[in-house]
């Protein structure tokens, strides 16, 4: 950590640097919120972006809109933020983030209004701490979220991650700890599948509708062909993403990936693109491409099964849309209720 002092801690304004440097400075210090379905890349690109310099790490996912926001709705008065600052204190968010109360507790008093102010209060301390000008954070789930985060954060970049619905299905029904519906019917590869196919859409959808500053990318790529793909991400959101400097820093994931399948000690030989095609019967990629095949195709993946063997029968369109609704109401529920205050739901 770098406690940098005098100057170093006044912020950039274009009261205190040439007007020219100053446009550049606010121009390429937007934040970047990295978004996609779990187990689809969000870490490792996440990792690669702080590994690259210059930008502010947070340890965790923020939880920002998904949590904190439904639980403090109103910040209005210094009691409510009050008690948001005592929750995220004495909480994973805050224990991790290397901050002490006397360095963001001011501020979140006399600043905060809205949980976008919070989060970036946090965001801005963290920067100050370790000597960033600019940050990013990463939370899969805030893809059910972007109008909230362009709301809050005007001139946020919003990068979407997809990947191959059938690889993160896998290793969304190894990984254990993800449960997106109160009961599961059938096999877990299909509940995940509708999963899937239902928070990509619902990120996709609302992502194009704030046009320029959203950006969709595939794992794949970012696998398989890094140097172009980070090039390409990186004139988007304006900053040099050098592959051989990743690599060489390597922050988290880069080093070590966080993989859900057999404890990986680096990245030699690591293989996750495709894993689906080792791991999947011929009868449940037939079925789990029948399901969601369609959205698979969309969003650019080719099925590896014949129309003949997709038969998507009267029950399995029952479940997808069974399951369908339930993503629906929870997510309703958690955003537009006071039940939803309580609710830690995935969705």
């Amino acid at each position: 950590m770098n406690d940098r002092k005098t100057t170093a801690d006044i912020r950039p304004t274009p009261q205190n640097l040439p007007c020219a440097v100053a446009e550049k400075r606010t121009e390429s210090a937007k934040p970047v919120f990295v978004v996609g379905c779990p187990r689809s890349g969000t870490t490792l690109l996440y990792h690669m972006i702080l590994s690259s310099g210059d930008f502010a790490g947070y340890p965790f996912e923020s939880d920002t809109f998904r949590i904190l926001g439904p639980k403090f709705p109103n910040l209005l008065s210094r009691r409510d933020r009050m008690r948001l600052l005592e929750f995220w204190l004495g909480s994973e968010y805050g224990v991790g983030a290397g901050l002490d109360r006397s360095d963001i507790e001011p501020r979140v008093l006399e600043e905060c209004r809205t949980i976008g102010d919070f989060l970036r209060i946090v965001m801005e301390e963290i920067c100050r701490k370790q000597g960033a000008h600019r940050w990013a954070e990463k939370t899969p789930d805030h893809a059910l979220y972007i109008a909230e985060i362009k709301r809050f954060f005007p001139n946020a970049l919003v990068v979407h991650i997809i990947r191959d619905g059938r690889d993160a299905a896998l290793s969304l029904a190894n990984f254990g700890r993800i449960r997106p519906f109160p009961w599961e019917i059938g096999s877990r590869l299909l509940s995940f599948g509708v999963y899937w196919k239902w928070i990509v859409g619902k990120g996709c959808a609302a992502g194009r509708k704030i046009g320029p500053d959203y950006y969709e990318m595939h794992y794949e790529d970012l696998v398989e062909q890094p140097r172009e793909t980070l090039a390409r991400l990186g004139s988007f959101i304006d900053h040099e993403l050098n592959y051989e400097r990743i690599q060489q820093v390597a922050v988290g994931s880069v080093r070590r990936p966080d993989s859900s399948f057999a404890p990986t000690v680096s990245t030699e030989g690591f293989n996750p693109v495709g894993r689906w095609k080792r791991k999947y019967s011929p009868e449940d990629l037939a079925n789990f491409e029948a399901l969601v095949g369609d959205y698979l195709e969309e969003v650019g993946y080719s099925l590896a099964t014949q129309p003949f063997e997709r038969r998507r029968t009267f029950s399995m369109s029952a479940l997808s849309s069974f399951y369908t609704l339930q993503l629906e109401c929870k997510h309703r529920i958690k955003i537009g209720t006071p039940l939803g205050r309580l609710a830690g739901w995935r969705a």
